[in-house]
């Protein structure tokens, strides 16, 4: 049985766990996704790919998925796997733009492809910026033995749960007018799929919320934390 003065450090030291656990994996989902297709290749925001069935397997792109730095261009010779993408990529590169060779291979709508990368610009710096906020909000969440520090690392996590939370809703939005584009031209036999990315960034704004809730809690002196 924990006596009563040992209560409140039992509260302490278990708060700080789980703020330290939520805030890891929130800056380890906010990295991976900051560092999405072409350089991590099977984590990327969406994919164009074609629904003509029937058609014999060759080497021509069937598909196009985007990543926050570049593009992957396959087709059912090359078809990506969980691990890899054996495809013509182009990137990493800062505010890129797909070659006309690889809409070329596909045959999608190039103003189509247009709408998704000016998406793409914005998206490229929020990402990398939530991932920085969330390891900085880490870094206090391991002094919490420190009242100020535990105040500053609630601040820091208000304003990367803020700004997680812009970027999954960007993600979301850019995702939904591709497809709003897509149908428009249903023509082209082309269909979007979501990835993975905007996923993994909403499951980091819940976490980074998550943690708001702990610090605030051991800010406050709520809950009978206290050191």
């Amino acid at each position: 049985m924990v006596k009563p003065h040992h209560r409140p450090l039992a509260a302490y030291r278990i708060l700080s766990y789980i703020c330290i656990g939520l805030l890891f994996t929130a800056f380890l989902l906010s990295l991976l996704v900051g560092l999405s297709l072409p350089i991590i290749k099977p984590i990327y925001l969406l994919r164009f790919y074609s629904t003509r069935t029937g058609q014999p397997a060759t080497s021509i792109a069937t598909e196009l998925r985007f990543g926050i730095w570049g593009v992957c261009a396959t087709g059912a010779l090359d078809d990506p796997t969980l691990f890899s993408n054996d495809g013509e990529c182009y990137g990493p590169r800062l505010g890129y733009v797909v070659p006309d060779s690889i809409i070329a291979l596909t045959g999608i709508s190039e103003t189509l492809v247009d709408d998704v990368l000016q998406g793409l610009l914005v998206i490229l710096v929020l990402h990398p910026i939530a991932a920085g906020l969330s390891l900085a909000t880490l870094a206090c969440s391991l002094f919490l033995a420190s009242h100020k520090l535990s105040i500053l690392a609630l601040v820091l996590a208000i304003i990367t749960a803020i700004v997680t939370t812009i970027v999954f809703a960007i993600d979301l939005a850019l995702v939904l007018v591709a497809k709003g584009q897509v149908t428009q031209l249903a023509e082209l036999q082309f269909a979007i799929q979501w990835g993975n990315a905007p996923w993994m960034a909403l499951a980091a704004a819940v976490l980074t919320w998550l943690a708001v809730i702990a610090l605030s809690a051991r800010a406050c002196y709520c809950f009978g934390v206290r050191q």
